[in-house]
């Protein structure tokens, strides 16, 4: 079993502890305090529960895969990582933070974090919608579907507006009128990120 992953029921429950505590979630390279930490298995929406990561996509998303997402902060921004078990075998997948937590329709998340706020929603300006400005995730699994990505940022959340993470079909694309798009949304797991400076 891969490191950083719980077993059983505890794979569902949410962590905000000190890094010590969880020491699957090794610290990213220039320190931090952990301060949120979740695991879960995805479940079928037939099956949602909101403490769980639903898939919307069982083909792509299985039921039974595993995903964790680590949140550290520190004086100067933070870093997330998110790491993956048993998705499709040599897959590009697009990931995202977005601003409202997991529910049973795939757009409930609702749209991605952004630091500088586009006026104009569903942003595609590049101008807002790219990897410095929002949380980008996007992963390619290994021969077992398994893949660790992080994202690090000079910024902190606001208080209550980055909330999920969501998994879509293909890389985020960065074109004008295109920029951040990355297909259907597969699967989610709500996150109770933390705001602000430690």
């Amino acid at each position: 079993m891969a490191a950083g992953f719980l077993t059983g029921a505890a794979a569902a429950l949410l962590v905000a502890v000190p890094a010590a505590a969880v020491p699957a979630y090794a610290g990213p390279a220039g320190g931090g305090d952990l301060v949120v930490g979740k695991e879960s298995r995805f479940t079928p929406v037939s099956e949602f529960d909101p403490s769980d990561a639903v898939t919307y996509n069982t083909e792509k998303v299985p039921a039974g895969a595993r995903i964790a997402v680590a949140q550290w902060k520190n004086d100067h921004g933070m870093t997330i990582r998110l790491k993956v078990k048993g998705l499709k075998a040599h897959r590009t997948y697009g990931a995202h933070v977005h601003t409202k937590p997991c529910g049973e329709k795939p757009d409930s998340s609702g749209p991605h974090y952004q630091n500088r706020k586009d006026p104009h929603q569903p942003s595609t300006d590049p101008r807002y919608a790219n990897p410095e400005n929002e949380v980008w995730l996007d992963f390619t699994t290994d021969t077992d579907g398994d893949a660790s990505v992080s994202s690090k940022h000079w910024w902190w959340f606001r208080p209550g507006e980055a909330r999920s993470v969501v998994i879509h079909d293909h890389k985020t694309e960065t074109g004008h009128g295109h920029a951040g798009m990355a297909g259907d949304r597969l699967g989610c797991l709500s996150v109770p990120f933390k705001h602000g400076p430690k």
